[in-house]
């Protein structure tokens, strides 16, 4: 299978790994020099091309492929940033793709579990309707539709997978749990090669082809309990909690931050669970625990 994976950063680096491990053919699609060298490090093996999603005329020179995965990112900026990433940027590549005498069979975009908004600490799953409450969860709620419906007016099957918070190598912050203070509310997490997994496993077994499916691990948790554990697992005090009115009347936040804080919900994976995917970290208790280790290490 040749796979095309445009945005290849923090997971696209990730899936390449795994799908060259496997005997996949990769490309790795990077704009910076330094990220055209992240995908040289993957392996011999792995394709590195230079190209611009949001930049149309850079996109000729990606080669065909069987899937093409988009995993751009904006770079934490503001919704202006992310709408011309996840929405130009994606449909671009939908177009250039699409207008071709063989284009791919199927199309995967990783979006987020933000697209849900606020459901006061319930459950939510595929069939839960999406409900963004900041301007750059709507931009990628908009970006989803491209995906979907404008990748099937150009003959490509639409995958959706919506990643929960990632965490991993470079991304663990465990400083901001153990030091407090901690605001209150659900937390889902999914270590990197868990979502790079999931996306792997989807294209190697030609699931979930014009659906959305949910990545996250098996246990959404309360942020104090979580940072708790952490604390506990690190050997150093329990940090300081908030409620989220606290946290909210210390009247630093902008207002994107304070609907993020408001938003609270628990993320169900039993639809990738029932896809035949096998997690190597469950839950953060085994995804963190080199990051424990490391911890505990500088600390001695």
């Amino acid at each position: 299978m040749r796979v095309v994976v445009v945005g290849c950063g923090y997971v696209g680096l990730a899936l390449a790994g795994q799908l060259d491990d496997r005997g996949h053919a990769v490309t790795g699609v990077r704009r910076s020099d330094a990220g055209l060298d992240a995908v040289d490090a993957v392996g011999p093996e792995v394709e590195a091309v230079r190209a611009d999603a949001t930049d149309s005329e850079s996109l000729s020179d990606l080669p065909d492929a069987d899937a093409v995965v988009f995993a751009a990112s904006s770079g934490g900026r503001g919704a202006d940033a992310a709408r011309e990433v996840y929405v130009d940027g994606l449909a671009n590549v939908v177009d250039e793709y699409g207008s071709r005498a063989s284009p791919p069979e199927r199309l995967v975009y990783t979006s987020s579990t933000g697209v849900y908004g606020d459901h006061d600490g319930g459950w939510v799953d595929e069939e839960t309707p999406v409900e963004p409450t900041t301007e750059k969860t709507r931009v990628l709620a908009e970006a989803e539709r491209i995906a979907t419906e404008r990748a099937a007016e150009a003959g490509i099957d639409g995958t959706v997978v919506r990643f929960a918070g990632l965490y991993g190598p470079d991304r663990y912050r465990l400083e901001r749990y153990v030091e407090g203070p901690v605001t209150a509310g659900y937390i889902n997490m999914v270590h990197r090669d868990d979502a790079a997994g999931a996306v792997r496993h989807l294209l190697e077994t030609d699931r979930a082809r014009d659906r959305a499916v949910l990545v996250v691990d098996d246990e959404p948790i309360d942020k104090h309990a979580f940072a708790d554990w952490l604390a506990d697992a690190c050997g150093v005090p329990r940090p300081e909690k908030l409620s989220k009115d606290e946290r909210i009347a210390a009247g630093d936040l902008s207002a994107a931050a304070e609907r993020r804080i408001q938003t609270s919900k628990r993320c169900s994976n039993a639809l990738l669970r029932d896809l035949g995917y096998e997690f190597a970290h469950p839950t953060f208790r085994s995804g963190y625990r080199d990051a424990v280790r490391a911890y505990r290490s500088r600390a001695e």
